[in-house]
C-alpha cells in the first residue's frame, strides 16, 4: 500500500489515519505543480486528476479523493468510524460536509485569489466551523474515540491557522489534541512538517 501526498495538503488527513489504523504502508511526495513523484514518475499516470490524495490500495488499484480513502480507512479499523447501525452514514455526513462545506471554501487562499474574495471565504469557513463545533460530542467529532473525520477536520484547522481564520475554543482545543496524538505527530513528521 502507498500514498501518495503532498506536504500539509489534505492528504495529510489520509496520512494520520492510516496511523490511526496502524496499517502498513509507504508514502511518496508528489510535485503538484510539475505532477511529478519523488522517484520521478508521472503523477498522472497514478491519479489522472493529478491531485492529492491518492492510496494504492493493491497492484493497480488507487482511490482517490478524502471521502473514499478515509471510508476505506475506517473500514480496515471499524474504531475510526462512530459505531451502531447508523455510524458508517453519520461518518460518511461529516466527511462530505468537511469537503464540500470547508476544504473546498478555503480555495480562494490558495489560488491567488482577491481580498474580496478571501474575506467572504473567510466568514463562510468560520461560519462552518461554528457549525462543527456545535456538533461534537466529546473530545472528538463523535465522542470520546478518535475517527477518520477527526483527522480531515483537524488538517482544516492547521490551513485556518495559516490563513488567518478564526475557530471557535472547543476546536482550538481540539486541535490541541489532535496536535497530542501519535499519529498526528509520525505523519507531520513524515511530511517534514514539525
Amino acid at each position: 500500500m502507498k500514498l501518495y501526498y503532498s506536504p500539509g495538503a489534505c492528504s495529510l488527513a489520509d496520512h494520520i489515519a492510516l496511523h490511526e489504523a496502524g496499517l502498513k504502508f509507504d508514502h511518496e511526495k508528489v510535485d503538484l505543480k510539475a505532477k511529478t513523484t519523488e522517484s520521478g514518475g508521472d503523477f498522472t499516470e497514478i491519479n489522472p486528476k493529478g491531485y492529492v490524495p491518492a492510496l494504492e490500495v493493491a497492484d493497480g488499484v488507487v482511490l482517490t479523493e478524502n471521502i473514499a480513502i478515509l471510508g476505506w480507512i475506517a473500514d480496515q479499523k471499524a474504531s475510526l468510524a462512530p459505531a451502531g447501525d447508523m455510524g458508517r452514514y453519520w461518518l460518511l455526513e461529516m466527511l462530505a460536509f468537511i469537503s464540500t462545506e470547508i476544504h473546498k471554501s478555503f480555495k480562494p487562499f490558495f489560488s491567488g485569489a482577491g481580498d474580496d474574495e478571501k474575506a467572504k471565504a473567510k466568514a463562510a469557513i468560520e461560519k462552518r466551523f461554528g457549525q462543527i463545533a456545535d456538533m461534537m460530542e466529546g473530545d472528538y467529532l463523535f465522542g470520546e474515540q478518535v475517527s477518520v473525520a477527526d483527522a480531515y477536520l483537524f488538517v482544516m484547522l492547521l490551513w485556518a491557522g495559516k490563513t488567518g481564520v478564526g475557530v471557535p475554543d472547543d476546536l482550538a482545543a481540539f486541535h490541541e489534541r489532535m496536535m497530542a496524538r501519535d499519529a498526528v505527530h509520525t505523519a507531520m513528521k513524515h511530511e517534514g512538517l514539525n
